[in-house]
């Protein structure tokens, strides 16, 4: 079994100490996010797991447990995403310095093959043209060189909820944003991946798209899978014979794994996150967080089953 830590909130960033209570106790639940009366329980027991994959903007309070992990025998690679955006857009994060220098550290401590470089989403924007990704992509790109070998990039979805979230932000009512996917922008969007392409290559990554319908391996790009199953089967040295996930969207390549977590419960509020609806919801959720919880909110009485696979 894959456990996906997490699509649903950044685990390593704010509930490292709950991750590893779960840990502890061999269990957690899974809450579906659409009736919270539907739950259910999956081992977190070593023999049960095959891979933990980290999704995090900031694992450093979560450093502290990977020796513990290790010790315990579990295999994990991190997802790491690594933007260099103005504050309106990721309003709650640690500097770029401060990222940059636990994104050295966790590849140093993990290894360079197990730290996921993720530039993600890019937003085409009036605040944020195509130059500004490419500058600030290059300059990542040569701090970053010899501590990662994969980077992820993806396009901004235009989803509902984001466009309400953008809307509500005062400070971007003058931003105009573009859908660089949109087939009238075809040219652009391959000059800008034949770019991003050649400063992956030069500083020694593979660049790949995450769950992008759009073609771009003439421009040196092809369509990559954050829960990687060739990636799992080479770090553990077998072959894992995983399925791709038919529950994610359409043009993701990742195969299954089950996700920990509640959606609405990351404090990080970017405007482009899918998993957070409002600071109010963070808020309203995290009234219900439970450090004892095996799903991270409420408590529950009811005997649950819990799956080994």
């Amino acid at each position: 079994m894959i456990i996906s830590a997490s699509r649903r909130t950044d685990i390593p960033a704010f509930f490292g100490e709950w991750f590893m209570k779960r840990i502890e106790e061999g269990y957690f639940y899974r809450v579906n996010p659409f009736n919270t009366k539907q739950v259910s329980g999956f081992s977190l027991k070593p023999e049960d797991v095959d891979m933990i994959v980290f999704w995090t903007k900031n694992p450093r309070p979560f450093l502290k447990h990977l020796s513990t992990l290790d010790d315990k025998g579990y295999s994990y690679y991190f997802q790491f995403t690594l933007n260099d955006y103005p504050f309106e857009f990721e309003p709650n994060l640690p500097t770029l310095d401060n990222r940059v220098e636990v994104f050295k550290r966790l590849s140093e401590q993990i290894g360079s093959n197990r730290v996921i470089w993720r530039y993600d989403p890019i937003i085409i924007s009036s605040l944020t043209p195509v130059e500004y990704h490419l500058q600030r992509i290059e300059a990542l790109a040569e701090r970053l060189n010899s501590y990662t070998h994969r980077l992820v990039i993806s396009f901004m979805d235009f989803y509902g909820k984001t466009e309400n979230k953008i809307k509500k932000q005062p400070s971007l009512n003058d931003v105009s944003f573009t859908d660089i996917t949109n087939p009238e922008y075809k040219e652009q969007l391959e000059e800008m991946a034949q770019q991003v392409s050649r400063i992956g290559h030069t500083n020694g990554m593979q660049v790949e798209t995450c769950a992008e319908a759009v073609e771009l391996a003439h421009c040196g790009i092809q369509h990559g899978s954050c829960v990687d199953g060739e990636l799992i089967s080479g770090l553990l040295g077998r072959d894992i014979q995983a399925k791709k996930d038919k529950n994610q969207r359409g043009a993701c390549q990742c195969v299954e794994s089950v996700d920990v977590g509640v959606y609405n419960t990351c404090q990080f509020n970017c405007i482009y996150c899918y998993a957070v609806q409002s600071e109010q919801a963070v808020s309203k959720t995290l009234n219900h967080h439970d450090p004892d919880s095996p799903s991270l909110i409420y408590q529950y009485d009811q005997e649950i089953e819990i799956r080994k696979s």
